[in-house]
């Protein structure tokens, strides 16, 4: 009876413990992550400048002239879906081809190519978009001369409104490639040698050994990163939107966190917070999809 008794005293101090350990973190989560969000919601629905003036009620108006009335708002929701697929795409395939060369094979220098793989993650988004602008220069850059051999003249890609989206997803897989691969680095470093040492007995051959070993022992890894890849294209396409061209020209290049940001400059306040209200919207729900889409385990 006696143990019984203690053994209930322990559990209620345990529980009181984790709950004095988690309330700090919960404050922080609910001051700093839920309380902006729901505060960007209610925003929305106001007509505001965001500095001084009375807040006014403006009900859906907001969102009404957002899907209806606004003519820059679908191409900057365009390019920023047309990035996330693109860089996602291309980015993970680069990612985990260069993982699977150096995971398992014989090169040498293997600890010399993740960290060369890794160096454009280290770097700030100014310089890496400085490097980009320059290279894309027509009057300084190195496709000028390249162009020149092919006969032909180059007048950059940043200025042109079909190719300066483009340009910017090159520099953008060219900044990730090299964290998305050390994270599969380290899931496929993980794998024991001795699957693949069988699977080749048994005739497996190296891309068979990819699909049938590599990709379902990585599979939760990969799951996890494709959350990443929404989260951090969205991000980042603001970052080198804004350092390489701001939204030019003509707005070709904009996302929506920079024609938010614009907005929010031009003092209308609810208007940028209604664009954010939808992007919020937009990349939870793919996010959801995603996990929903890839919930199966390939093991299975």
């Amino acid at each position: 009876m006696d143990s019984i008794i203690k053994k209930k005293k322990m559990n209620g101090a345990t529980k009181r413990f984790i709950a004095i350990c988690t309330i700090p973190t919960f404050l922080l989560y609910a001051i700093f992550v839920l309380y902006p969000i729901v505060n960007m919601f209610a925003l929305s629905f106001v007509k505001w400048n965001g500095l001084l003036g009375q807040k006014t009620f403006y009900g859906i108006q907001n969102y009404k002239i957002l899907f209806t009335d606004d003519s820059n708002f679908w191409p900057a929701f365009g390019n920023t879906v047309y990035l996330i697929i693109v860089v996602t795409i291309v980015t993970f395939i680069l990612a985990i081809l260069f993982a699977s060369m150096l995971a398992k094979s014989k090169i040498k220098g293997k600890s010399f190519f993740r960290i060369v793989f890794y160096i454009p993650n280290i770097l700030s988004i100014v310089v890496i978009s400085s490097i980009f602008y320059m290279l894309y220069s027509a009057d300084y850059g190195i496709l000028t001369p390249i162009m020149k051999l092919f006969g032909k003249e180059y007048t950059g890609v940043l200025g042109n409104p079909d190719s300066v989206v483009n340009a910017i997803a090159i520099a953008m897989m060219w900044q990730a490639i090299g964290y998305y691969m050390v994270m599969y680095l380290a899931a496929m470093d993980s794998i024991s040698d001795e699957l693949y040492e069988s699977a080749g007995l048994d005739g497996a051959g190296k891309l068979s050994q990819f699909f049938n070993i590599t990709l379902p022992l990585t599979w939760q890894v990969v799951r996890v990163t494709l959350t990443f890849f929404i989260i951090s294209t969205i991000n980042m396409s603001f970052l080198f939107v804004k350092a390489m061209t701001n939204g030019a020209p003509d707005g070709a290049s904009n996302v929506l966190l920079v024609y938010m940001a614009n907005q929010r400059s031009a003092g209308n306040f609810g208007y940028a917070m209604a664009i954010g209200s939808i992007l919020f919207v937009f990349a939870y729900g793919l996010a959801l999809v995603v996990n929903k889409l890839t919930s199966k385990d390939p093991l299975d």
